[in-house]
């Protein structure tokens, strides 16, 4: 795995996590935030072949 790809899919559950802890604590506006990071991410790993699970968040 290059440090591109490693990069990637660290931000990726790095984002995922935060838009669970978002959602848990209720902060409307930082689930949009980091719900919008997540789909940015999948976008570009989806444009650099990069297999991405998807986690229930």
């Amino acid at each position: 795995m290059d440090a591109f790809t490693a990069g990637l899919l660290q931000r990726i559950r790095s984002t995922q996590s935060d838009l669970r802890q978002a959602r848990e604590t209720g902060d409307d506006f930082l689930v949009e935030v980091e719900q919008a990071e997540l789909e940015d991410l999948q976008r570009i790993a989806a444009d650099h072949g990069v297999p991405v699970t998807v986690s229930a968040c």
